[in-house]
């Protein structure tokens, strides 16, 4: 094993997807060195193409919204939920509450916004060791000090103040550590492909995100609008549902799929597939912690939510930049502990808290939206909030009292760091 001090670098950050390349812009903002180790080669396929209109701020502190706007991408004003008779409900334009250019959001070719998101690591001063493949954490006691991983087909022993993982849903630290669960009445599965041609609404819901629920409600479909008149489609239910009966034969199944759920066959009605289809696991998780002696978790890494209401990014960029902030701060002072690197922790696991009940209460099947907030239309902006991603804050929370008389919601899972 080659072994390398690497005395320049402060922090290894493990994978360059959104999570890890915007801890690694921050940390270069704030002058230090980080080092990312991305096991793929960019651009690469990978799925999770809406973002929420709450990763403006973010978006302007890594210094990329003149790229966003100049991207080509889809621009998202809006999200539309279609019941399970094929009804559209009313559009939430998400500017129509806040009249102003952060209510608008982009729908993203993933290959393409990531290799736009490592570039600006790079842009910014971050070392990026692509091909190398982390294999698992150095311990010195219970301090993490580095890193093996595999690179140019030789394992190598990195070294660091401070190890990032970002490894997605692989997870490698939280594996390795084994304070990783899941999330038991959260396990599906996804089919999905790319369409050419989908009917697309005209005006200001064209860029929406469909959330179509599927006739006999035991899962429901994702439709996105991307660039070039591409669509993605994706149908999500538990695994069971997908494969019982069917045989080995998930393009077969997703084409059923479409042909029985009408809120997506009358839009795909002129509509060509141009892919392959995937098929993918997104059972929901979580660690136990967001951190320890050296080391943190972010994005995937830490947990990962049912992508319903497409919180995956803005829940990768949230502590990717949190735990940028704390790592800064941790080398300042010498305090690498798990309560100084893992201060964001409590706050972050709150928010992802709030979106985890919404969740829940979508996959209630005696549970009605709609009729709640006929009931109670005082929370009709706390819905709004929670779908544009604004859940670090002590106020939306208030939707789940009353919303408890009607749906059973989990309770708070919190971490101490």
């Amino acid at each position: 094993m080659i072994r390398t001090a690497n005395q320049n670098v402060d922090a290894i950050i493990l994978g360059g997807g959104p999570a890890g390349a915007t801890c690694a812009t921050i940390l270069a903002q704030h002058g230090r060195r980080p080092l990312i180790l991305e096991k793929s080669t960019f651009p690469r396929h990978h799925i999770g193409e809406s973002l929420m209109p709450g990763t403006y701020e973010i978006f302007d502190r890594l210094g990329i919204l003149p790229k966003l706007k100049n991207s080509g991408f889809t621009v998202k004003e809006s999200v539309q939920f279609v019941n399970s008779d094929g009804r559209d409900s009313r559009p939430y334009f998400f500017p129509d509450r806040d009249p102003h250019e952060r209510s608008y959001t982009w729908q993203v070719k993933r290959s393409e916004f990531d290799q736009l998101m490592l570039d600006n690591a790079r842009a910014h001063g971050a070392e990026v060791l692509m091909g190398a493949q982390a294999r698992r954490v150095i311990f010195e006691g219970d301090r993490a000090v580095g890193v093996v991983a595999k690179v140019d087909g030789q394992e190598r022993e990195l070294r660091a103040k401070v190890v990032v993982d970002a490894t997605g849903q692989g997870a490698l630290l939280s594996r390795q550590l084994n304070i990783r669960y899941p999330d038991q009445k959260l396990r599906n599965a996804a089919i999905y492909s790319y369409y050419k041609g989908a009917h697309r609404d005209e005006g200001r819901n064209a860029g929406a995100t469909l959330v179509v629920s599927t006739p006999n409600r035991e899962g429901w479909f994702w439709v996105i609008p991307l660039a070039d008149d591409i669509t993605s489609i994706g149908v999500v239910a538990p695994p069971a549902y997908l494969t019982s009966g069917r045989g080995d034969d998930p393009e077969a199944t997703l084409a059923e799929e479409i042909r029985n759920c009408p809120g997506v066959a009358r839009r795909l009605a002129n509509a060509t597939r141009v892919d392959k289809v995937y098929v993918c696991s997104d059972f929901s998780y979580r660690s136990e912690r967001v951190s320890g002696e050296g080391w943190v978790l972010i994005g995937d890494a830490f947990g990962f939510l049912d992508p319903v209401y497409s919180s995956g990014l803005l829940l990768a960029f949230k502590s990717g930049e949190w735990a940028a902030d704390a790592i800064h701060d941790a080398l300042k002072t010498g305090d690498l502990s798990a309560a100084s690197l893992g201060r964001w922790g409590p706050r972050f696991a709150a928010g992802m808290q709030l979106l985890r009940q919404l969740v829940y209460a979508f996959y209630d099947r005696d549970f009605s939206f709609a009729q709640f907030m006929k009931q109670h239309p005082e929370h009709g902006d706390h819905l709004v909030r929670l779908l544009i991603g604004d859940v670090f804050n002590d106020e939306v929370g208030a939707i789940f009292d009353p919303m408890r008389n009607w749906t059973k919601l989990p309770e708070a899972m919190a971490v101490t760091q």
